[in-house]
């Protein structure tokens, strides 16, 4: 008996392969692989890192015992996919060198992708992740758009160290990327210039505070309802975090801010639909399972609403 949804190794591998460059939910959350939907994940008390026992020890004593605990917590990876009907006629009368099931998986792909990008950034901007003294919300003159009064540099430092594990990415929607690099605060400090005019990069920025990567989220999302005109949106909005990321820790060991448990690899493959059209077709589909979590919230810091 056929196997209700046989996985195509082929078209599996377009899907594994294939990379959006706009997308940034696998840096700011990096994969963990576990092995089965349901898994069990730790989260850490940090203060035990920063609470010293007596460590002295008598010439006849024994020295005292300490413990590292964790808080057991169990999640399910989610399920995420699409489907898409190529009709017969589309597949016997398509031009050489285009494959339409191959084209399928691309698109069903990247809409999977953007989902994930936009679950990711609603994770990762959401002030509720995060300890409370370890978010802002600017406005007013405090916002980095106000290049007379806001001070970026100082509000950085301040929430870099504010945090227990010093964040070492920073992630940026792109219209808040846009404003910061070009503030005259941040100009004069990677320029060592008046700080009139200019634009910083990303490597500029990262070195002046010390981080490893820089991440901009330039996706956009149609929030128009079907059938309706296209509205655009940015999928990473007016924000700033600042996070430690461990690509090392997994679901058992090692702290990072948070992580993506992913079941499996991504998986494609077709179905057949006999009774569409006139002479059948094919349903194509693609999709993963996965489950975003942030797992360590003293180890960021957000600005809500950086930029006006």
């Amino acid at each position: 008996m056929p196997a209700p949804f046989p996985v195509d190794p082929h078209l599996t591998g377009i899907s594994i392969a294939y990379k959006n460059a706009d997308y940034i939910a696998d840096a700011v959350l990096p994969r963990v692989y576990v092995g089965k939907e349901s898994f069990k994940y730790w989260l850490y008390n940090l203060g035990e890192g920063f609470t010293i026992p007596n460590t002295r020890v008598g010439r006849k004593s024994e020295p005292n015992q300490v413990e590292f605990s964790a808080t057991e917590a169990t999640a399910s990876t989610d399920d995420y996919a699409l489907d898409d009907l190529i009709p017969q006629s589309d597949i016997d009368n398509a031009p050489a060198n285009h494959d339409p099931k191959a084209r399928a998986v691309q698109g069903i792909t990247d809409l999977v992708m953007l989902d994930r990008e936009v679950r990711t950034a609603g994770l990762v901007f959401a002030a509720a992740n995060y300890n409370a003294a370890n978010k802002a919300t600017l406005a007013g003159n405090d916002q980095w758009s106000d290049f007379v009064n806001s001070d970026p540099v100082e509000d950085i430092e301040t929430a870099l160290n504010a945090c227990l594990a010093r964040p070492n990415i920073a992630v940026f929607g792109q219209e808040t990327w846009s404003v910061l690099r070009r503030h005259p605060t941040i100009i004069k400090a990677v320029n060592r210039s008046s700080g009139d005019k200019g634009l910083a990069s990303r490597q500029d920025v990262a070195e002046l505070f010390e981080l490893e990567e820089i991440l901009v989220g330039q996706g956009r999302l149609n929030t128009a309802k079907k059938g309706q005109a296209v509205t655009l949106s940015r999928v990473w909005g007016k924000h700033a975090a600042f996070l430690y990321r461990n690509r090392l820790a997994d679901t058992q060991q090692g702290l990072t801010f948070g992580f993506t448990a992913q079941f499996g690899d991504r998986v494609a493959g077709e179905i057949a639909a006999p009774t569409k059209g006139m002479r059948g077709g094919t349903i194509v589909r693609a999709g993963e399972s996965v489950k975003e979590l942030i797992v360590a919230d003293r180890a960021g810091y957000l600005f809500t609403n950086a930029v006006a």
